[in-house]
């Protein structure tokens, strides 16, 4: 059988088949340092599980209405007023099965053949493929370490053109851990203002993931941007429900009621019981998000400190989210094979960089115990050390 065409130009998740191999090699006993997922490792909050067990006991596990339940949305729209001074209606909001599922619902309800959809680099992986299998065209804009891997306003004016339809900012940013400042943000606002065609998707699925008092603004707060900023969220992240499948989509009427029908024709509604758990997440103290983003913090400072003191390689300090992005191009290997000789020999799981777009990167999440971190932090010293000896003997 061959598969549709559609998908001859879909590259499969590198992230996901680390991980993979990683799980493989631990079940065979393999002590194998895992940097690879990006899942946070706390269980989540008991409170959230007590809703969803209640729910249960409550008979709540019928079918629903494809959109959500109106009590999760409520809340959805709650939280972006409070926390994001966003205005959206509960009948603005989508609940999708996890975040990636609101943006691939977004990308066939707004996309065209021909459209065009501009995507810093690096980026998430499933941006481009996500824009592709709608038959669209991904713009890709390369960033570099000397802004932060940002997008400039020049790069965004440059990039744009007749058939631009999207724009997609995420901060914090999946690989990098890097956050628009606020004046950053308004910056590109600037530039978006001038193209009045052009919608702005914000992913903000790392917002309460944030250090040293970085401040997150959403650019649906820029009154000229508001009424086609669209937000895509969850639950994931925050509060340690990647299992869950609870995302969100926040966005015009008419491009929410076009989403919904797409979700009534594929996987309807979202497990009903586990959207009472997302309710209370929301609607609970937010003690346990905090608790969990200060120990992401510590590790992210052991694991940057291990990092940059590594001959060979340089990476940025993340503002957040749960990962690092170090440049390797100074050791004479792709992003690729980097990762996969790491695997074999050292026993320590990354993602290559090609996999978002740099080959001259891999990324590692931190989103594990400390003592993971300093384990696998001397192996890659070591292996690093090793591959410098071998590559450059002089030095």
């Amino acid at each position: 059988m061959q598969p549709a065409d559609r998908l001859k130009q879909i590259t499969p998740s590198l992230t996901l088949a680390i991980s993979t191999k990683a799980k493989e090699m631990k079940a065979k006993g393999m002590d194998v340092c895992d940097f690879s997922a990006g899942e946070p490792d706390f269980d989540t909050p008991t409170h959230i599980r007590n809703a969803a067990k209640q729910a249960l006991d409550q008979g709540k596990t019928r079918y629903g209405a494809a959109a959500g339940v109106m009590e999760l949305r409520e809340a959805i729209a709650t939280k972006l007023k409070q926390d994001n001074q966003l205005n959206f209606t509960p009948q603005q909001i989508l609940v999708t099965n996890g975040g990636k599922h609101s943006l691939y619902n977004l990308m066939m309800a707004l996309l065209n053949p021909g459209d065009q959809v501009i995507i810093p680099v690096p980026y998430w992986l499933s941006y481009p493929e996500m824009v592709r299998l709608a038959d669209a065209t991904p713009v890709l804009v390369n960033t570099d370490e000397t802004h932060g891997y940002k997008i400039t306003p020049a790069q965004l004016e440059a990039a744009i053109t007749p058939r631009t339809k999207l724009f997609v900012l995420n901060s914090p940013a999946n690989p990098t851990g890097m956050v628009y400042s606020p004046d950053q943000v308004r910056a590109i606002a600037q530039v978006l203002e001038k193209h009045p065609q052009v919608m702005i998707v914000s992913d903000e699925i790392y917002e309460k993931i944030r250090y040293d008092d970085i401040e997150h603004l959403s650019i649906g707060t820029i009154s000229n941007l508001s009424d086609r900023t669209i937000i895509s969220s969850g639950f994931a992240k925050a509060y340690s429900m990647t299992g869950w499948r609870i995302g969100y989509l926040a966005a015009p009427l008419d491009l929410i009621k076009s989403a919904t029908t797409i979700q009534g024709h594929s996987t309807s509604n979202v497990c009903t019981f586990a959207q009472y758990g997302a309710i209370a997440a929301l609607k609970s103290d937010q003690a346990c998000v905090e608790e969990m983003r200060q120990e992401f913090a510590k590790r992210r400072d052991l694991m940057y400190k291990r990092l940059i003191g590594i001959d060979g390689i340089t990476c940025p300090k993340p503002d957040g989210a749960f990962y690092l992005f170090p440049n390797i191009s100074q050791l004479g290997m792709n992003s690729l094979e980097f990762s996969q000789k790491l695997l074999e020999e050292s026993y320590v799981a990354v993602v290559p960089g090609i996999a978002f777009g740099a080959d001259t990167n891999i990324r590692l999440s931190y989103a594990t115990d400390r003592d993971t971190i300093e384990r696998g932090c001397d192996r890659l010293a070591t292996f690093i050390k090793n591959q410098v000896k071998s590559t450059f003997p002089g030095r």
